[in-house]
């Protein structure tokens, strides 16, 4: 329960920090309204697609995940040492996203191809994109979150559990595309970006916050498992859920405010 629960929250996070990749913001500039208009296409129904693309690129992150971690729990099982090692892997991803060893970020620097837009159908760009973005790691990876989605779900030994965080993953990544519903031309396009940029920094510190309270959470849930303490299990883990819910809270009121605070003019 305690990945489980860790796992969700830094999915949705490092979903919300991802939307920032050059290939996120491409999106958000193709995928429009007025651009499918343009293009003789229905916008909800290439949404649509895209949304559907991504669930099944979390997916596919998701049964990757979900071997390796058959593999886990078959062969080392699971114990003390998993929030042990949890602990240690989300601790290092806290300061690669806070920049304590300097530009390492995008991990990956990959872009989608934006002449399928002129060459395919929607359903083709829209599902061909959304799989490229919900997988994670076949674009720019501007975050080592998505890595600590993975590891957790690994490091659960669950396949169902590992399988999940992907496929949350997936959605969140999904539906970003209709941050974009209301922009009907160039103009109100382009206040949308800028509403995202100002967002952008606070969405980078919520991130990496989560994940430095995710890391401490889960390295007392290593101490009390391997301790007569484990009865307090259930203490530490609400003690996770604070710290990283009021990250995750201040960070989300951040980008709600830039990016839905009234109707795009």
């Amino acid at each position: 329960m305690v990945l489980l629960c860790t796992g969700i929250l830094v999915a949705l996070a490092a979903a919300a920090r991802s939307t920032y990749s050059p290939c996120g913001l491409s999106m958000l500039s193709s995928i429009t309204p007025f651009g499918e208009r343009a293009r003789r296409h229905r916008y909800r129904v290439t949404a649509a697609w895209f949304v559907a693309g991504a669930l099944l690129g979390g997916a596919t992150l998701g049964a990757v995940s979900a071997g390796l971690a058959a593999l886990v729990g078959s062969v080392v099982g699971t114990g003390p040492w998993t929030y042990a090692t949890a602990a240690a892997l989300t601790a290092a991803a806290a300061l690669i996203d806070a920049g304590a060893f300097g530009p390492v970020l995008p991990l990956i620097r990959r872009q989608v191809d934006d002449r399928w837009l002129a060459r395919y159908r929607p359903w083709v760009y829209g599902a061909g994109f959304g799989w490229q973005i919900g997988v994670g790691v076949a674009t720019y990876l501007m975050t080592a979150g998505v890595l600590v989605v993975v590891a957790l779900g690994v490091l659960s030994g669950s396949p169902l559990l590992a399988w999940s965080l992907g496929v949350v993953f997936g959605a969140a990544r999904g539906v970003t595309v209709f941050l974009t519903a209301g922009a009907s031309s160039a103009a109100e396009l382009r206040v949308l970006h800028g509403r995202l940029a100002a967002a952008g920094a606070a969405v980078q510190r919520g991130l990496a916050g989560l994940l430095a309270g995710a890391a401490v959470g889960l390295a007392i849930c290593a101490y009390l498992a391997g301790s007569a303490l484990a009865p307090g299990l259930g203490a530490a883990v609400a003690g996770l859920g604070a710290v990283t819910g009021a990250v995750v809270g201040a960070a989300s009121t951040s980008l709600g405010r830039a990016v839905a605070a009234g109707p795009v003019p």
